[in-house]
């Protein structure tokens, strides 16, 4: 009873103890196979547990009124993201980390209002910036004052044909 368990990863074990046991016999080659299986199980489950009012989102979890996002955790309002967590507000980015109202942005952190950014954490009003840590109010990895900053994004963005 306790191999069959070991061996099928999508059923929950009757006995926690068991399945114990029987990890602990497992060889190397038979620990591979299970994780192999673990993980397309995994991959191939497009559910999104514990989310709410997500259209289209695959493979996230506690999400709230996403749409088109894949494998985000804890993220609300977001659109077409993926892998990120615990963010809000963000449009097509990628591995966002506790981020807000970012854009095509990639890989940040601690960060909010960033447009087409890579690779920055704690920043805020960014524009077209890479690799920054607290600043605020860049373009280009450049300071701008607050109000020049602004009148520049905004010519920017219709150049760029952004909203």
């Amino acid at each position: 009873m306790a191999k069959a368990t070991a061996q099928d990863p999508t059923k929950k074990p009757p006995d926690p103890e068991e399945a114990r046991k029987a990890i602990r016999l497992l060889e190397k080659r038979q620990f591979l196979e299970q994780l192999g299986r673990l993980t397309q199980s995994f991959s191939s489950d497009a559910g999104n547990p514990g989310s709410y009012a997500c259209e289209d989102c695959e493979r996230c979890a506690n999400c709230m009124f996403c749409e088109g996002c894949d494998s985000c955790y804890q993220c609300t309002h977001c659109t077409e993201c993926t892998l990120c967590n615990n963010c809000s507000h963000c449009e097509g980015s990628k591995q966002l980390h506790g981020c807000a109202y970012c854009v095509q942005s990639e890989n940040c952190t601690n960060s909010a209002y960033l447009t087409l950014c890579r690779n920055l954490s704690d920043s805020t009003y960014c524009f077209g910036c890479v690799g920054l840590t607290k600043k605020d109010f860049y373009i280009l990895n450049v300071p701008f004052d607050r109000k020049d900053f602004f009148e520049v994004v905004k010519k920017l963005k219709r150049e760029l044909d952004l909203r």
